[in-house]
């Protein structure tokens, strides 16, 4: 069954259009704030999609924004009544830094999902075993260590499973898919479930092999997220997690050269696969 929308992605919808809308206007945040008697820190969490929008306060913009048209008030009022209401990783508000709950809400709507990563099977493509294998050296309470491999799986359901799902490009380096995490029973389970994902539609798995030689990487695994109607992202994954978009375009053009010059350093989709294959054959698993 397909999830309903989530809230994140109606003021998301709603914060693209407004946004263009009073540019269209010719107003600043600051003069839009004033022609409608709020806070300019109250329009710029709508502009951002941090908050809700209520219908009378979506009516007053677009009544600034002079938007009229009956089809295109009705969709935006419709998106108004969406945005109320936690996102689907609210529960897990305990594990969940305020980073990553941004970029959940991105990843969410986005139609393509590019990243590298040097060491560890991401988080979108862990069974359930070998996530558990990777934060146990944490020290994390059993409680806390669920917490975190059910949150993994229900987006890797939401983004695999449902529809609306974006083209997904993994590039792994080959330490990541030798690296026994959790041994070569749980290495073998994962390894499948690669082979698994990487015969889906829409998803590419490549390897890049230690034959590659010296390539221009990075210190540390990295996501660029794809939307037809916004500004490409870039998430790194250090401790923290950290969002760059239009606001520092060098640094997300160094990252986008970055997975191109990567992606073609890499094995083809078919021979990443047999890689793949032949590594798990080799540790002698089921």
């Amino acid at each position: 069954m397909t999830p309903p929308v989530d809230p994140s992605l109606n003021r998301r919808k709603l914060r693209l259009a407004l946004r263009h809308a009073r540019e269209r206007a010719g107003l600043s945040q600051r003069e839009a704030a004033e022609r409608v008697e709020w806070s300019q820190s109250k329009l710029i969490r709508v502009e951002t999609g941090t908050v809700s929008v209520s219908v009378s306060d979506l009516r007053a913009l677009l009544s600034l924004y002079d938007i009229t048209d009956p089809g295109q008030v009705h969709e935006l009022e419709e998106a108004a009544r969406g945005s109320k209401g936690p996102s689907w990783w609210s529960k897990y508000h305990d594990v969940v830094t305020p980073q990553f709950a941004q970029y959940l809400g991105y990843e969410s709507a986005a139609t393509s999902l590019s990243t590298y990563h040097p060491i560890v099977v991401p988080g979108h493509l862990q069974t359930p075993g070998y996530a558990h294998a990777l934060l146990a050296p944490r020290g994390l309470s059993a409680e806390r260590a669920d917490r975190v491999v059910d949150l993994r799986m229900e987006r890797q359901s939401r983004m695999f499973d449902g529809s609306g799902r974006p083209a997904a490009t993994f590039v792994l380096d080959e330490a990541a898919v030798r690296r026994q995490i959790g041994g070569p029973e749980v290495l073998g389970e994962q390894l499948r479930q690669l082979l698994e994902f990487g015969a889906r539609d829409g998803v590419s798995i490549r390897v890049l092999p230690f034959g590659a030689g010296a390539h221009y990487s990075t210190l540390g695994s990295f996501v660029l997220l794809g939307f037809p109607d916004d500004d490409d992202l870039l998430y790194l994954e250090h401790a923290a997690g950290s969002m760059t978009g239009g606001e520092d375009l060098e640094l997300l053009a160094r990252y986008q050269e970055c997975f191109q010059t990567i992606t073609e350093l890499a094995l083809g989709e078919a021979e990443s696969l047999d890689l793949i294959g032949h590594i798990r054959q080799d540790l002698g698993t089921r």
